[in-house]
């Protein structure tokens, strides 16, 4: 595996006239990984990308794509790269399939465009024009165009939006497909549960900077609700002795109670356990973790933007 990242942003900083859409922002991301780059509207996450793809320019900062400055040496990098913009970048009047194959031919070994057109079910609208095709049909012919010239980096911005079920689908196995066979993929979404079954790591952009960044596992933790129903006024000081000191129990509402600690094996048994030897059979009994929606909420806040 190469040892230098595939995307490397040191002090990065952009602005629009007196507004700072990133300010200082750091960001570096694996090869051969997926990353999802989430953040609220107006965080600076698009500029960022934007920014990594070369079509704007950093006012302060380094950026570095594949080891090449993504403006200097724009000439170098393109062909090494995918980018699915979320809008734009397709003639109107164009068809699918030929401004596919007209993508394609800008490559010098390009997946073939028939299997990769009927895999994202285009076949069946590849005559038709691109104004005329419904907005998850210009979403799958934007995501084939980036992946068509077999590129080391794909950006895809927002891949799954206006998708049915089955596309959504379909595109999460060629973002899984690509990422076995070596591709970097870079990904911003809003789609929570898709940066948690795609994501190999997940970077939250707030105001202009990386606020966090780890494994969905790691930014989410080991914390968790352990919950049952059983008699009301239960000796919670009884079972605070079975577990480990930083366990905090609750009987938020007569006959149902709260467990709150790192979850692991030993917890559980614990809790049961306890439950056994006091004659209680701890009914609906479930785990509740952190999600990685909670994880953003918390660090982005909940107020709209």
């Amino acid at each position: 595996m190469h040892a230098d990242p595939a995307v490397e942003v040191t002090g990065l900083v952009k602005r629009y006239g007196d507004k700072t859409a990133v300010d200082g922002l750091d960001l570096a991301i694996a090869r051969g990984t997926v990353t999802a780059v989430l953040g609220p509207n107006g965080a600076g996450k698009t500029t960022t990308i934007e920014t990594c793809e070369g079509y704007r320019r950093p006012d302060a900062g380094a950026v570095r794509v594949l080891g090449l400055d993504p403006v200097a040496q724009a000439g170098q990098l393109k062909p090494r790269i995918g980018v699915m913009l979320q809008s734009g970048g397709v003639y109107a009047g164009a068809r699918a399939l030929e401004m596919l194959h007209h993508t394609a031919k800008l490559y010098a070994n390009p997946l073939p465009v028939g299997p990769l057109a009927e895999r994202l079910g285009l076949d069946s609208c590849g005559r038709t024009p691109y104004r005329r095709l419904s907005g998850g049909q210009q979403q799958r012919l934007a995501l084939a165009m980036a992946v068509v010239g077999r590129p080391e980096l794909v950006f895809l911005d927002e891949p799954t939006a206006g998708l049915d079920p089955q596309a959504r689908r379909a595109t999460w196995e060629l973002v899984t497909e690509l990422r076995a066979a070596g591709v970097t993929v870079v990904l911003t979404t809003h789609q929570m549960d898709e940066a948690e079954q795609l994501a190999d790591d997940v970077a939250i952009i707030d105001r202009g900077r990386v606020i966090a960044q780890g494994s969905p596992d790691l930014l989410r933790g080991s914390d968790a609700q352990l919950r049952f129903d059983g008699p009301a006024g239960l000796d919670l000081a009884g079972l605070r002795k079975v577990l480990p000191d930083a366990a905090a129990v609750a009987e938020p509402a007569p006959g149902s109670y709260r467990v709150e600690a790192a979850l692991d094996a030993a917890l559980l048994a614990a809790v049961t356990g306890w439950c056994a030897e006091v004659g209680v059979m701890p009914d609906k009994l479930a785990v509740q973790r952190r999600s990685l929606e909670d994880v953003f909420l918390d660090l982005t806040g909940r107020e709209l933007r």
